[in-house]
């Protein structure tokens, strides 16, 4: 296979503990042909087998990972896993509180929130597309890490942009038969039955209503930014980025 530049990676911008690394690959510096060029991590999308492979393990090494991460078999749903394994079945979330184990998911549109409180003695992962969102695997994650809501903070990766997430009258309905506040996340489209939804603001607003108030992240668009992002909307046929988050307090 052919020599890769170094990984793409972008960190959080949160005041997470100093032995907390937390964010997102990008979609540069691994070994994978177009389409899922160059840097996939998804093992369900396509890639030849050891592309994938080959790219988990330029992750691990660059990164400087523990452990292998936790990968998870997700399925839209608010499964929560410990990430110290093993972990088995489908789950669309983990947590962490053994220094070696590494928290994941994997994204291409999809929201990825990353967890950790404010003593890094624990964290995880979420993966939260519409459905795990309207579903509530954040509130499962946040129960799961047993901690108190105001010790925690979250990270929103990158996400699809509101001005590009459009979705039907089953999507609004989803969020506001559960909370009439979260009306104020969509837009209504010129047809009928459509509208543009902001998922950033679903997810920091189920955050809250569970006492989780220090969030940070939101704000990019994954269909947006090709050169450093897969998108599912964009080009169906394409990779996934992983967002990651593991403690450097046992090394």
């Amino acid at each position: 296979m052919p020599k890769a530049e170094p990984i793409g990676f972008l960190a959080a911008e949160w005041p997470a503990p100093s032995h907390i690394r937390a964010g997102t690959t990008l979609r540069t510096g691994g070994v994978s042909a177009p389409p899922f060029d160059s840097f996939n991590l998804g093992d369900r999308a396509g890639d030849e087998p050891a592309a994938v492979a080959a790219n988990r393990q330029r992750l691990r090494e660059q990164l400087a990972l523990p452990d292998e991460p936790a990968w998870l078999y997700q399925v839209h749903g608010n499964r929560v896993v410990d990430a110290a394994g093993p972990v088995e079945g489908e789950a669309d979330a983990s947590v962490a509180r053994d220094d070696d184990a590494v928290c994941a998911v994997l994204t291409a549109d999809c929201l990825p929130v990353l967890f950790c409180d404010v003593d890094g003695s624990c964290w995880g992962a979420a993966h939260a597309g519409w459905r795990g969102l309207a579903g509530g695997v954040l509130e499962a994650t946040v129960a799961a890490l047993a901690a108190p809501a105001d010790r925690l903070m979250a990270w929103l990766g990158p996400s699809i942009g509101a001005h590009n997430f459009e979705v039907g009258e089953d999507v609004r309905a989803a969020f506001c038969d559960h909370a009439a506040s979260d009306a104020g996340a969509f837009t209504a489209r010129e047809t009928p039955g459509k509208y543009l939804a902001d998922i950033y603001a679903l997810a920091r607003a189920r955050l809250e209503r569970t006492g989780v108030t220090a969030i940070y992240g939101g704000g990019l668009c994954t269909i947006d930014d090709a050169a450093r992002f897969y998108s599912y909307r964009r080009e169906p046929r394409t990779g996934r980025m992983a967002s990651l988050i593991w403690s450097t307090a046992g090394g």
